[in-house]
């Protein structure tokens, strides 16, 4: 039996912490829960918002429908030549996950250290860090079909994923409801530790031939540094993608700036940090009222304490402008905007 809450302030379900009330809310911890939540929608004609960790999205409005918080738990494991296959439940913590992997000496996640969110919203974005990607580690996962009620199974090849995309963002948003996801680790895996910031730290700690744990550790740390603490200031963590742009686009603007740096992304294309654009163009740690950027990372916008969505969405808007005027680069966000 599925307990419905009504008239919900989403403030502690979102890591941005602003607040929109939504009508009707219901946690689902299995299968059978989540298609009565859905029976619920459909008898009311309600429409449907997921939420794992509310890490990767921006309310600006209140939802007048009902909202799903996905608390589906557990792992998992089989081995099988050599490496060790993991079914994750869609509502465990991502961090968490990655720590599971890596007390275990299990490697190809440690780059994804400290990443918020759920299990379940890391194949819609695919998430990534540091030279790794979802997509990197991922086999298959199980979704919920809102048109039929059935669980499908989705291959690698049917994610369609790219930088930051999957399927789930475009042809099947809302269709879908990931209810499990599996990945396969190796354990005394190679680690990759070829971004800058990476190998700095670990030489400043004197490790030459770091481990899983060596390498963990110093993301953990980097993102610390350069990333704030939603516990600790209402954030999203990246906001915005970081550009990818022709290499003679690439060309023109180091005519003009000349410590811009790039990261080859195809061919004839490069990826530009969009943090760098954004402190350059001189955002940094500006603030009006309580919606501002980061004082340490450009590319994070925060909420000090009583920022609204709609003031959040609005600085957003003025930052891609001005990125759009100086630099003719058209910065896309990361999070969905609600």
């Amino acid at each position: 039996m599925i307990q419905i809450q009504q008239n919900v302030d989403l403030s502690k379900y979102n890591t941005m912490r602003v607040s929109s009330n939504a009508r009707y809310l219901v946690e689902v911890d299995s299968v059978e829960t989540l298609r009565d939540a859905i029976r619920f929608a459909r008898l009311n004609d309600l429409e449907v918002l997921v939420l794992g960790g509310g890490s990767n999205l921006l309310f600006v409005n209140d939802f007048n429908g009902l909202v799903i918080l996905i608390r589906l738990s557990g792992i998992e494991i089989k081995e099988e030549e050599g490496r060790i296959q993991l079914k994750v439940g869609a509502g465990e913590d991502w961090h968490e996950l990655v720590m599971f992997c890596v007390a275990r000496n299990w490697g190809g996640v440690e780059n994804l250290s400290l990443i918020p969110g759920t299990v379940g919203a890391a194949p819609i974005q695919n998430i990534g860090a540091y030279g790794v990607e979802l997509e990197d580690v991922f086999i298959e996962l199980e979704a919920f079909d809102l048109e039929t009620g059935e669980v499908r199974i989705f291959k690698k090849e049917d994610c369609n994923f790219g930088y930051r995309d999957s399927i789930f963002k475009n042809e099947l948003k809302g269709k879908f409801i990931i209810t499990s996801v599996s990945l396969c680790v190796t354990p005394n895996g190679d680690v990759n530790y070829s971004y800058a910031s990476l190998s700095q730290k670990l030489d400043e700690w004197g490790i030459s031939a770091p481990t899983i744990q060596d390498v963990s550790k110093a993301v953990i740390d980097v993102r610390r540094s350069k990333l704030p603490d939603p516990e600790d200031i209402g954030n999203n963590g990246s906001f915005f993608k970081n550009p990818i742009i022709s290499i003679s686009h690439y060309n023109e603007l180091n005519e003009r700036y000349k410590d811009i740096p790039s990261y080859p992304a195809s061919s004839n294309e490069v990826k530009v940090p969009a943090g760098w654009l954004i402190d350059h163009a001189g955002w940094k740690g500006y603030r009006n009222g309580d919606a501002g950027v980061h004082e340490k990372q450009a590319l994070v916008l925060v909420n000090y304490e009583h920022a609204t969505g709609k003031e959040i969405m609005e600085l957003s808007e003025k930052i891609r402008h001005d990125i759009k005027e100086k630099y003719g680069i058209e910065l896309e966000r990361e999070v969905n905007i609600l």
